[in-house]
């Protein structure tokens, strides 16, 4: 297949579909265009690297139905590269950034991985919804990969371990039941709850069911788990009959923005006065002030990735390179897709920085499950030990938790709402 190559311009990315593994993955059956590759020429470097380049390949949907999600999300992925091109690169070598789209297609994710792999990218940062499918390209080949852990449980599965979360460190495969969820919509006043997910996502699926335990865990009581809607629905006028006859008073749903949107759209038309909404994602300026924005009023959203609202030495990293590089604006803050596209990036680059001066995909395998301490320079919760947690979940699951008001959103706490994994619980059915 040829590939087309393009310019890429976008700057604000979109969230995924839900953080904290409770992520609905977005497949589509219908065929696609060729795959668009992008390649972003970095800021001239404040030294001259000296090294051969270095590709990282950055795979993602930039089209397609997870387009609404991640369709601009390259730009962070590109502001992390070109940031430190501006400090000489890594060792020596400078970095070449390939963006390429799976244009959130089941055939089209496998033609992505194997493009990176053919045009030699030394490593391949995945914030794709569908990479499960096509993981076992880079598992053979060697080549080592970082990114969004949301789209399957091959991150913490063997033979996968050329693989490193850069956002939850790895994953348990059981995908147990986290207490996080359920605790919080108890603690703000939920009794009935209301939980939704794709039918055509197991991920997402397993989010609904997950909710749903935690919150009967919490002592709440399970009004509606609808795990049967299209992807991308937007027309929710019998699901919010239901929550009505149901009487729900809580409603997490494990889908896309959109959809999100236009469920909790529904409910509020139906009548239907919630005390507690937590949306996984979601977090970001376009949803401020947009026609939504009316329904959101006192609604929660997590954010698993530190709020540039409450700064620390890698909101201020981060922020410094978007206004340089992708030209943010000094009121303007990461979306959910945009703050892993720019972890991704900042993890491949430690590992590429610990494989020495002439790295190589399976030195830079190494030298990644020999990082005993990340956390994206503060911009994450947890910190992570790649050299023992393969298979495992952090021992806390975090996030901070932000409220949305009239001018925009606003952290409940300085610090993150945790939870713990519940021993003997999977959220993993046996046809999954």
């Amino acid at each position: 297949m040829q590939l087309k190559r393009t310019t890429h311009t976008g700057v604000v990315a979109t969230a995924l579909i839900l953080a904290l593994g409770l992520t609905a993955a977005a497949c589509s059956s219908n065929s696609a265009s060729p795959t668009t590759t992008t390649t972003a020429p970095p800021s001239k470097p404040s030294s001259s690297p000296t090294g051969s380049p270095l590709t990282i390949a950055y795979i993602t949907s930039v089209t397609g139905e997870g387009g609404a999600e991640d369709g601009t999300s390259p730009a962070g992925f590109e502001a992390r590269i070109d940031q430190q091109n501006a400090e000489g690169g890594v060792n020596g070598h400078k970095l070449v950034p390939l963006v390429i789209d799976d244009q959130t297609s089941p055939t089209e994710i496998n033609t992505a991985v194997q493009s990176a792999i053919s045009q030699g990218s030394i490593g391949i940062v995945s914030q794709s919804p569908l990479f499960f499918l096509a993981a076992k390209y880079p598992q053979q080949a060697g080549v080592p990969v970082t990114g969004s852990y949301s789209d399957g449980p091959e991150w913490g599965t063997q033979p996968y371990t050329n693989m490193f979360a850069s956002d939850n460190g790895s994953v348990d495969p059981k995908y147990p039941v986290n207490t996080q969820i359920g605790d919080f919509l108890k603690a703000h006043g939920g009794t009935i709850l209301g939980s939704y997910g794709y039918s055509i996502s197991p991920s997402s699926s397993r989010a609904a069911l997950g909710t749903a335990e935690s919150f009967k865990h919490a002592g709440g009581t399970v009004g509606v788990l609808d795990t049967t809607l299209p992807f991308g629905s937007v027309d929710f006028t019998n699901p919010a009959l239901i929550a009505k006859q149901k009487n729900i008073d809580a409603m997490v749903p494990a889908l896309d923005n959109n959809s999100n949107y236009a469920l909790a759209t529904a409910l509020k038309q139906a009548g239907i006065k919630l005390k507690a909404v937590l949306f996984p994602t979601g977090y970001e300026p376009g949803v401020i002030h947009s026609p939504a924005w009316a329904t959101l009023q006192g609604d929660y959203f997590m954010s698993l990735f530190r709020p540039w609202s409450l700064p620390n030495a890698g909101t201020e990293q981060m922020q410094a390179a978007m206004e340089k590089y992708a030209h943010f604006t000094s009121t303007q803050f990461p979306s959910f897709s945009q703050y892993e596209a720019w972890a991704g990036a900042d993890l491949m680059i430690q590992g590429l920085e610990k494989a020495g001066a002439s790295p190589t995909r399976a030195s830079t395998i190494t030298a990644l499950r020999g990082i005993t301490s990340y956390n994206a320079d503060g911009l994450l919760p947890n910190t992570f030990d790649y050299s023992t947690n393969f298979g495992h979940n952090p021992a806390k699951t975090c996030a901070w938790v932000v409220k949305a008001g009239t001018d925009g959103f606003t952290p409940i706490s300085s610090q993150p709402v945790c939870g713990t994994d519940l021993p003997g619980t999977t959220t993993v059915s046996s046809s999954s």
